[in-house]
């Protein structure tokens, strides 16, 4: 068996046998639209498909009548075109010949990246119950292109959500403040545009640049807050 990298252009050698049929796959899904030969009195070619759908795979069936011959094939698909020299020997020959298609490999992955990316960025969990989460944060300060949309948590960890593009451009740092305004550690990590945050925190502040400065602060609000956003809801409504 015979297996090329395919290159546009480039001439591909089979070696078939008259007492032998070699078998000529191309990629899955692909489509043959025209398929012509040099002697197609001294040579038997035929063409068929394997599977369904998607998976269909068309096969070009080759066998000379008698050793010491030589011609060309093309095969014209609605993908690409191949170009193939046939040679027929006594008893050399190869049983099937099949590509490999770099560009199209390419493709799928960079498919495959960005479809795993845009999942990521969507999503921050599957464990998490809305039923449980609490939203009753604060989010003050300047407005820029990296404010977060909202805070919110599960009662033991903290997530941020920021706009799309987080991931393209600088982070700003998170800083927990404790009960005097002072700066504490805490251990957060970025998972697609959410931070999360390993504990629970009543302030913090995301800083980014020196002069000017930018500062965004995240309150949660207390019970009390809530209550009185509660009523005033139901005030409205």
């Amino acid at each position: 068996m015979q297996h090329y990298p395919y290159a546009k252009g480039a001439l591909y050698q089979l070696y078939t046998s008259p007492e032998h049929v070699s078998d000529i796959s191309l990629e899955a899904g692909e489509s043959l639209k025209a398929m012509s030969a040099g002697d197609t009195v001294r040579w038997i070619i035929g063409d068929m498909v394997s599977g369904t759908g998607a998976e269909a795979q068309v096969h070009i069936l080759v066998k000379p009548i008698e050793a010491g011959l030589s011609t060309n094939l093309v095969i014209i698909t609605d993908r690409r075109s191949y170009y193939l020299e046939l040679k027929s020997l006594k008893t050399t020959y190869m049983a099937a010949l099949s590509w490999s298609y770099p560009q199209s490999e390419m493709k799928r992955l960079k498919q495959h990246n960005i479809l795993a990316q845009s999942k990521s960025h969507n999503t921050v969990g599957t464990d998490l119950n809305l039923n449980e989460l609490n939203f009753a944060y604060s989010i003050t300060g300047d407005t820029p292109d990296w404010k977060p949309y909202r805070a919110f948590d599960d009662g033991q960890k903290v997530y941020i959500e920021f706009p799309r593009d987080i991931a393209t451009g600088e982070a700003p740092p998170l800083f927990v403040l404790g009960k005097k305004g002072q700066v504490e550690l805490v251990n957060y990590r970025m998972k697609g545009r959410y931070y999360v945050v390993d504990r629970l925190f009543k302030a913090a502040e995301l800083r980014l640049g020196e002069d000017p400065q930018q500062k965004i602060t995240i309150t949660r609000k207390s019970k009390k807050q809530i209550r009185k956003l509660a009523k005033k809801t139901k005030k409205g409504a």
